[in-house]
């Protein structure tokens, strides 16, 4: 088979690769059916996740068909379709017995295309498979899908969950990427009184207007004052820090309000300043995380409802052969305007391509 191959920082490929096979008892073999790329992905290509070792398959969201189980599995059987999720749980670890999967000590948490090969394949092999796929609602489409394996349960779970949304709260979002326009998403489930969005590109932007921000600015417009403005001096209920850069970090410590969440989503590759000189005195709570995906089953029954609007941050879609093209369009989103980049196996199903 094919797969997309991490060859060290700045050097990777589509090429021939092993076929997978069961190893254990507890594996499922599943052929990918529509996968897409991370902005964790990206890092690795730039050597920022150095347990990534070179020969890995990238990629850790898939959906695809079960073609083959361990003795032990009991959820799904061969010709199932299934979403396969970012995070594997073992199920039996004392933080998997309380949902807290990501942080799996059982050989699992994220582990597909970080310790193990992934999904950006024609075949991935998937460990305990009971706990890490998910049958899907035949009526969801598999390229909305597969934004269930990562960005929706991470905005939902580590920003607004953990950021604890309520109604009428006012929510800032930092990052208008994948990520933050999901969390624009599930923190309207909440009834806040106002999302408030910050990004440097214009269409992003545009696409958190048109997913229910409120009002939207770019950094360079004075966002602090906005939110003071809107909440009369106070700050912002909630921010979610959805880039994972030191200064949009600092940024949203300066824009919550005493007594409020900052929820830091984003993926941090250098250190950002913790200003405890002006925090100590403001009952702020920070929050971080790796999502867990204990609520992946109830967003695929949101999302099989139509309550999700997952196919709106799809702007791209490719065969799966074409895996170096879509990375190029997802990592110079700049210019391409792109969101989601979805690639879809022609085995499983066919897909339009390059779909706006």
């Amino acid at each position: 088979m094919k797969g997309y191959v991490f060859h060290g920082a700045g050097r990777s490929a589509w090429e021939e690769v092993p076929d997978p096979a069961l190893k254990d008892p507890t594996d499922a073999i599943v052929r990918v059916g529509a996968v897409t790329i991370c902005g964790t992905d990206l890092h690795i290509l730039k050597g920022d996740v150095p347990e990534v070792r070179p020969g890995t398959v990238l990629g850790h969201e898939a959906v695809g068909e079960v073609v083959e189980v361990g003795a032990d599995v009991r959820t799904v059987r061969p010709g199932d379709r299934v979403l396969v999720s970012c995070i594997t749980a073992c199920g039996r670890c004392a933080y998997c017995r309380r949902g807290a999967y990501g942080q799996c000590r059982g050989g699992g948490g994220w582990i597909l295309g970080h310790l193990t090969d992934g999904t950006q394949a024609e075949y991935v092999r998937v460990p305990h498979a009971d706990l890490s796929v998910h049958p899907l609602p035949g009526a969801l489409d598999s390229k909305d899908a597969v934004l269930l394996a990562d960005i929706f349960p991470t905005a939902y779970e580590v920003g607004v969950l953990n950021g604890r949304v309520r109604p009428g709260d006012t929510v800032a979002v930092v990052g208008a990427g994948p990520v933050g326009l999901a969390a624009i998403s599930t923190a309207r489930l909440y009834s806040p009184e106002r999302i408030v969005v910050v990004d440097l590109a214009p269409a992003r932007l545009e696409a958190a207007r048109g997913l229910g921000a409120d009002a939207v600015a770019e950094p360079g417009e004075g966002p602090e004052q906005l939110v003071a403005d809107l909440t009369d001096g106070l700050g912002a209920d909630v921010v979610i820090e959805a880039v994972g850069v030191p200064e949009t970090f600092e940024l949203c410590t300066r824009m919550v309000r005493p007594g409020g969440h900052v929820a830091n989503v984003g993926v941090h590759g250098a250190p950002a300043t913790l200003h405890l000189e002006d925090l100590w005195i403001k009952n702020v709570t920070l929050t971080t995380g790796l999502v867990d995906t204990y609520s992946t089953p109830m967003l695929l029954r949101m999302a099989a409802a139509g309550r999700l609007p997952a196919a709106r941050l799809v702007t791209h879609v490719f065969p799966l052969e074409r895996m170096q093209e879509a990375y190029d369009v997802f990592a110079g989103a700049a210019g391409t305007g792109a969101l989601k980049v979805v690639l879809g196996g022609a085995q499983h199903e066919v897909v339009a391509v390059d779909a706006a």
